[in-house]
């Protein structure tokens, strides 16, 4: 019976083969009864049987189980010619199978390309791959010496492989060996000092030992870092911004509107529908909806989300314009963007007014006016509906400026002004043309009608006073009325009548109104 030899070994030895003519030189790195593993230059001249000889001048007979680049597995004594002489060769025979799958199982490990460490119940390493070795730098001459945990975490600290700051490192090490120690399952993700990432998990063996895997994870961790930082980013801009899936539920919502929605982040990770959110108390909806037809927006603004890319103005219940951009991403979901506009909104208004409006009296300028009449002398040579004119202009305003001063000349154009909308009906545009001339436009009105109104405007003139300091005192207007004829090739024409008819009031005496009429046809002016 060949004696046992320590499972952990390291022998020079020589594979003789060829009827003794050829041999290579071998390391035997591990030897027990049974089986050993050998190290060569290469594996590809071994020979499947041949007899291995040890420095001690033993020579035993070998046939390999399984070979790699550089080693071999083999069973000694398994001379193929020799017969048992025993009464035990069938147990020495499912043992030598043991020992051989054992080996085999060992190379494979060998070759893996995880890093692996299988500890015993002392938390000594009984096997470290080939992989682990070169991630951490390892000797072989301490893989091979059957090194604690402890020495393995210290080589790492030594090497200065973590990427933990030197003041911490007793205390990192410190905790790894517990977390091993307690078979924490946990995966646990090891920064290094090169930047690279690997994800180091224990589990538990039944013999109380432990398996460690390394896995190199770093562009996963990269991933997930860039991932992180984008969504840190997106938390926190002053836009609100939502990710739905392609089922429309909420894969995201930003800070910004689980504020809006009072949703609660818990709420938020259940992943709401987008239907829910936009049915919660405090939400938007188009602007100046009518209350009858808030109910029914929620389900209009699904489908336009459903629908795709679109850009929609939103009106928030404290009066506020959002503006939310919608955008279909590459996984089917979509990205809604919801900016605040509301600023932009006032100062396009308050542009708006400054562009149209007459900075003294608040009436429309002259040339939003002359729109506003183009506008409706379209509709007049479309549908022959009647549009109507007037042209009003302060009586003796001259001798106003030169008797009171300019200031008082402006509070008796306020008064005028004042008047004008206090006469006019509802659908009626009044606007200054300039200095102490106004125009009122009566979209859809008879020159009949329109007399009636600017009566009434020219009454309300006289009825008023003009206060500017102690100066107390009353003004007139004359007033031109004309409405559209088909004979009448454009507003510059209709201006023109009621701007004649004007003048023809201001000769008859003032503070009267005029109607345009035409001119008879010349037959009739002749006879």
């Amino acid at each position: 019976m060949p004696s046992l030899v320590p499972e952990r070994t390291f022998l020079a030895g020589k594979i003789i083969f060829n009827f003794g003519q050829s041999t290579i030189d071998c390391v035997i790195r591990r030897m027990s009864g049974d089986g050993a593993t050998l190290e060569i230059q290469s594996s590809l001249g071994v020979p499947e049987h041949f007899q291995l000889k040890l420095s001690s001048q033993d020579i035993r007979s070998c046939r390999v189980l399984w070979r790699s680049d550089r080693q071999v597995g083999v069973a000694l004594g398994a001379d193929e010619h020799a017969e048992p002489s025993t009464g035990n060769a069938k147990e020495r025979s499912t043992d030598s199978l043991m020992r051989g799958q054992m080996l085999a199982l060992r190379a494979a490990l060998d070759f893996v390309p995880l890093g692996i460490v299988l500890l015993d119940a002392g938390l000594r390493a009984q096997l470290i791959n080939r992989a682990f070795r070169q991630m951490w730098q390892l000797p072989d001459e301490v893989a091979n010496s059957n090194p604690s945990f402890v020495t393995l975490m210290h080589h790492g600290r030594d090497t200065l492989a973590y990427e933990v700051p030197q003041t911490d490192l007793e205390a990192y090490v410190a905790e790894r060996v517990r977390q091993v120690q307690a078979g924490d399952a946990s995966p646990l993700d090891l920064r290094r000092s090169g930047g690279d990432v690997v994800r180091m998990q224990c589990t538990p063996l039944p013999d109380g030992g432990r398996m460690l895997t390394y896995t190199p994870v770093t562009d996963i961790v990269r991933y997930s870092d860039q991932l992180k930082l984008l969504r840190d980013a997106l938390e926190n801009v002053e836009d609100g911004v939502l990710l739905l899936d392609r089922d429309l539920n909420a894969s995201f919502m930003n800070r910004r509107m689980r504020r809006f929605w009072d949703v609660s982040e818990r709420e938020a990770a259940g992943h709401p529908t987008y239907a829910s959110l936009i049915s919660r108390a405090n939400r938007a909806s188009a602007p100046d909806l009518p209350a009858a037809e808030l109910t029914r927006f929620p389900a209009k603004r699904v489908a336009e989300v459903k629908a795709g890319d679109h850009v929609r103005d939103l009106q928030t219940p404290d009066g506020r314009r959002i503006r939310a951009h919608c955008t279909t991403m590459s996984n089917g979901g979509r990205m809604l963007t919801y900016v605040d506009i509301t600023d932009l909104t006032q100062k396009a208004a308050m542009l708006e007014t400054l562009a149209t409006t007459d900075p003294l009296t608040g009436l429309y300028n002259r040339r939003h006016f002359l729109e506003c009449l183009a506008a409706e002398w379209s509709r007049f040579q479309r549908y022959y509906r009647s549009v109507s004119v007037l042209i009003l202009d302060i009586d003796h305003f001259k001798s106003v400026n030169d008797r009171y001063g300019h200031a008082v000349g402006d509070a008796a154009i306020r008064a005028v002004s004042a008047a004008c909308l206090d006469g006019k009906r509802k659908s009626d545009i009044v606007g200054r043309l300039g200095g102490e001339e106004f125009a009122v436009l009566l979209p859809e009105t008879s020159l009949s009608r329109a007399r009636t109104v600017a009566d009434r405007i020219r009454k309300r003139v006289m009825a008023a006073q003009v206060v500017a300091g102690n100066v107390h005192f009353g003004v007139t207007v004359s007033v031109g009325i004309a409405e559209a004829t088909v004979s009448m090739s454009g507003t510059d024409a209709l201006m023109s009548a009621a701007d004649h008819a004007l003048y023809q009031a201001k000769a008859e005496g003032r503070n009267r109104c005029v109607t345009f009429l035409p001119p008879p046809p010349a037959s009739k002016a002749a006879e």
